[in-house]
């Protein structure tokens, strides 16, 4: 039995009916079970008792009653490619649905929390990667990831939803005609205000795994940085900008001046944790991206701060509306 759970109504689902909208949430309930629903008001949309006939709007909130085991759902086999897919629960699906920013008929951008990894891996059972048939819908393949994040970075992540569609994109980031715009929270305040990092990385292998160092002997990594805002010494507000895509660039190029992204114990150590109120969650999000569109044009997604981070924000009384790009202003 899942719990009761409130969804937002995607800017991409406004003007669907209540029943369709439900439905493609939890395909395996049933038109019989939703009225039942809709009659004892267990199903309430801003609150309100609603009829399957109502047409939702961008930003409205639809509360979902707990829902038994059976409302998990077997999406049937790819109709081209006859691929067995995974089966997932009404939960799952409703949880990555609620992380797109933006669809089309080619691409699929989410606003990935923090905490949930991108991909499986050892002691992870629950990730992005095996809840994309959740986004499947009608189409014919399953969707598939493009690039990566951190498991606890947030932010922008796009997905292909065909094969040509997830090859013009993984070609983009492959080279380098992508720019991606992320926002950390560091300990400090780097010196100058506005630079270029340019330190090579290289991975070795230590008593407790896999690590990023910067090496002389290492790969390129590059970096243009600008602080945003500072509160007094204590911690700033960066805008980072790679100019390259080495695993963990941010985080440990950030670490290379001095200013490690606050939570970032990894990296950082100790001086990543801030005293007081602060989140001990890693303040490193992927806050937009811009890149050619495989049906021509190009895409420009901004995702909104994860939950921690925004509390953080409002705390240090830093404000998101205030931001204007430093990169355009200074050509770098």
């Amino acid at each position: 039995m899942s719990r009761v759970q409130i969804i937002e109504v995607a800017e991409h689902e406004s003007d669907q009916r209540l029943d369709r909208w439900f439905k493609s949430h939890f395909p395996g309930i049933t038109h019989g079970q939703l009225e039942k629903f809709l009659r004892k008001g267990d199903i309430r949309v801003d609150k309100k008792r609603a009829k399957s006939k109502d047409r939702l709007m961008a930003g409205q909130s639809v509360r979902i009653p707990p829902l038994a085991d059976d409302a998990s759902v077997r999406y049937p086999k790819s109709a081209r490619n006859n691929t067995e897919v995974k089966e997932l629960s009404g939960y799952d699906i409703a949880e990555i649905r609620q992380m797109v920013l933006h669809m089309d008929d080619s691409v699929i951008v989410l606003n990935k929390p923090a905490g949930l990894a991108v991909q499986g891996g050892s002691g992870l059972s629950r990730h992005i990667d095996g809840m994309l048939e959740g986004l499947q819908y009608d189409m014919a393949e399953r969707p598939k990831l493009v690039h990566r994040l951190d498991k606890d970075t947030s932010g922008v992540l796009v997905i292909g939803r065909t094969r040509q569609a997830t090859k013009h994109l993984t070609e983009a980031f492959r080279n380098r005609t992508t720019r991606k715009i992320y926002w950390a929270l560091v300990a400090g305040v780097p010196r100058p205000h506005n630079a270029t990092i340019s330190y090579n990385l290289k991975k070795i292998v230590t008593a407790n795994g896999e690590k990023v160092v910067v090496d002389r002997e290492g790969q390129r990594a590059i970096t243009d940085y600008s602080v945003v805002a500072a509160a007094g010494t204590t911690a700033s507000w960066l805008a980072l900008k790679p100019l390259t895509g080495r695993t963990h660039q941010l985080r440990v190029h950030c670490v290379a001046i001095e200013t490690p992204i606050v939570g970032d114990g990894k990296y950082g150590g100790p001086e990543a944790f801030l005293d007081g109120a602060i989140s001990k969650n890693m303040h490193l999000h992927a806050r937009e991206i811009t890149i050619s569109h495989p049906d021509g044009g190009e895409l420009n997604i901004t995702a909104p701060l994860s939950k921690h981070m925004a509390a953080t924000w409002k705390l240090l009384d830093f404000h998101e509306n205030d931001y204007e790009d430093p990169f355009e202003e200074q050509g770098i």
